[in-house]
């Protein structure tokens, strides 16, 4: 008899296991798209005005950081014209109470000037630095806009650690390649006409990010475009922008394009007059990053950090121009946080990176503003605390 009831108890539990599970509300495929991810402001510090081997310390536009050696590396957009294209080496200190985890100074510690092909430094205005991130085998890679009124293409390039010697470069696709406009008579009675394409003036590759599991794996570099090609923008500047992602595979071999999706920039709404992504962060392998967007315009600098998630995003590497294609599945974001809301005067950042634990345990991110070799702006170092879990939301 004891086993009748026991056994009917137990049909009963599963009975209401299952029937509460029924009625759950459904959830969507697209309702677990993002990672559970914010971020705690922590506090704010000013590099100083300093030189460091007799080049100005500045124009710092793209972060990253060596976990094995405790430094971070910082690129300098400076096109040559202060001192030679050259990224830095930097200690950032921070509080050891787990109460008050601050970051309490910056160090510059090294400098190292890029070297072309040719094996020596780029010549004043021919190249413009902007991203930067570490491979793991002892090398960089630098992104660069290009110089496109001097007709000079972006790359992306490897460069060695310690010496800045030129290693190689990852392809770089033709509809990344500026291209004027062109008007030319293919005989007496027809005219034939082209529009413009490729990366426009300060608006190519700014942001670079690396994914890799083990030294002498092949790994992933990721960049976005900081704003549309000139193929891919349109006459309605109320309407979001369309950024092109690109998705690398490098390794022994010859580094190849997996593939490339729509970002859409969000769009300029009075009082902003520009915006663009800057930089760029992996959170995992599974297509979730975070997104640097500056924005500037007659109230100021701002930013604004997202999240985004490739994983139902269409492949875009067939499209010339978006414009003849809207119908595309673009990369998905969602916000995590408006700097705007900090209460704090921001400067121009434009680097990102995932930094060391903090005392408290935490993870931190960085960034860092450029300040334009400017008296009236400054180096900024903000710090946040990253918190997440392995739980998808929408």
């Amino acid at each position: 008899m004891k086993k009748f009831w026991k056994l009917l108890i137990g049909c009963c539990l599963i009975f209401l296991t299952v029937f509460s599970i029924a009625h759950l509300p459904a959830i969507a495929a697209s309702d677990r798209t993002f990672l559970n991810v914010s971020l705690d402001f922590i506090n704010e510090y000013k590099l100083p005005k300093q030189k460091f081997e007799n080049t100005p310390v500045g124009g710092l536009s793209g972060l990253t950081y060596d976990r094995f050696e405790n430094t971070f590396y910082a690129i300098s957009d400076d096109r040559s014209e202060f001192a030679p294209a050259r990224f830095y080496a930097l200690k950032l200190k921070f509080s050891s109470e787990p109460e008050h985890p601050n970051l309490e100074n910056v160090e510059v510690i090294g400098v190292d000037l890029l070297k072309d092909k040719t094996g020596n430094t780029y010549p004043k205005g021919e190249v413009d630095p902007e991203g930067i991130a570490l491979t793991g085998d002892r090398t960089v890679l630098i992104s660069s806009e290009g110089v496109t009124s001097k007709g000079i293409p972006p790359f992306i390039d490897e460069f060695d650690l310690l010496t800045g010697k030129w290693l190689r470069s990852l392809p770089i696709p033709q509809r990344y390649l500026f291209e004027p406009k062109k008007e030319s008579n293919s005989n007496q009675n027809q005219i034939s006409k082209s529009e413009p394409q490729g990366v426009r003036d300060n608006l190519g590759f700014e942001s670079l990010t690396v994914i890799r599991d083990s030294i002498g794996d092949p790994y992933r570099v990721f960049t976005i475009t900081e704003n549309a090609l000139a193929q891919d923008t349109q006459s309605d500047a109320s309407q979001p922008s369309e950024s092109r992602f690109l998705h690398y595979l490098v390794g022994n071999i010859a580094p190849l394009i997996v593939a490339e999706h729509r970002y859409p920039v969000e769009a300029m709404t009075p009082p902003v007059t520009q915006i663009g992504v800057n930089d760029l962060v992996a959170l995992d392998r599974g297509g979730h990053f975070l997104t640097l967007e500056r924005s500037n315009g007659t109230a100021g600098l701002s930013a604004k950090i997202w999240q985004i998630a490739t994983g139902s995003a269409d492949d875009t590497s067939s499209i010339k121009s978006f414009r003849s294609s809207p119908n595309v599945r673009s990369i998905r974001k969602s916000l995590v946080l408006d700097l705007a809301t900090l209460g704090i005067k921001l400067d121009n950042l434009e680097g990102m990176a995932i930094g060391p634990r903090l005392a408290d345990g935490s993870q931190s991110l960085i960034l860092v503003s450029d300040d334009n070799f400017s008296d009236h702006q400054f180096t900024q170092f903000l710090v946040f605390r990253l918190n997440r879990n392995s739980s998808i939301v929408r």
